[in-house]
């Protein structure tokens, strides 16, 4: 008999709110964050990273993953959102919501979780592999599944998708998150 997901989590949908009244439209999907939840609560004295803060949802999802002794850093470009999501963890210690670019996050690494939904992703491939510890986690949502190999989007070798799938540093598998949507999971060695 089948059953129904698991509750949204309070946090999470406060920030989907907050999302939804800023016109925010790319947060995560649920599925994702189901992951992000799964992955953060592997590591409960880790640090947690995330690329693309938005309004929070992403963020909220590793928060409801978090361990006692882990912690949580983001990354948002828009400051406007950043404060957004800065309010909505503002009573959370384990939580910190950076203003700035992603590579503000590079002087908390090395991550043992690093959600990169924003820079970093497309523009700096290799830092975002060095900015893994060992047996960190990477996560990477938003391709479009492809029954091909090399995996193609647009008629075209999705370069992006193939960097992680085959990067040295990294054991790599690209899941389906919902029929037309995938993430792309990778540990490194």
């Amino acid at each position: 008999m089948a059953t129904a997901p698991p509750a949204v989590p309070t946090r999470v949908a406060t920030a989907e709110r907050a999302a939804a009244a800023a016109g925010f439209t790319l947060s995560c999907t649920r599925e994702v964050g189901r992951l992000l939840s799964l992955a953060a609560a592997a590591k409960p004295t880790g640090t947690i990273a995330e690329s693309g803060t938005g309004c929070g949802v992403g963020t909220a999802w590793l928060h409801s993953g978090l361990g006692s002794g882990a912690r949580l850093v983001t990354a948002e470009r828009n400051a406007a959102l950043a404060r957004t999501a800065a309010g909505i963890f503002a009573d959370e210690e384990q939580v910190q919501v950076l203003a700035g670019d992603w590579r503000l996050l590079e002087q908390h690494a090395p991550f043992d979780v690093f959600f990169c939904d924003g820079g970093g992703k497309r523009d700096a491939q290799q830092d975002v592999v060095d900015l893994l510890a060992p047996g960190g986690v990477l996560i990477l949502d938003d391709f479009t599944p492809s029954p091909d190999w090399p995996p193609r989007f647009a008629g075209e070798v999705d370069e992006l998708r193939l960097f992680y799938l085959t990067h040295p540093d990294l054991v790599a598998t690209e899941v389906l998150t919902t029929p037309t949507s995938s993430a792309v999971i990778a540990v490194r060695r």
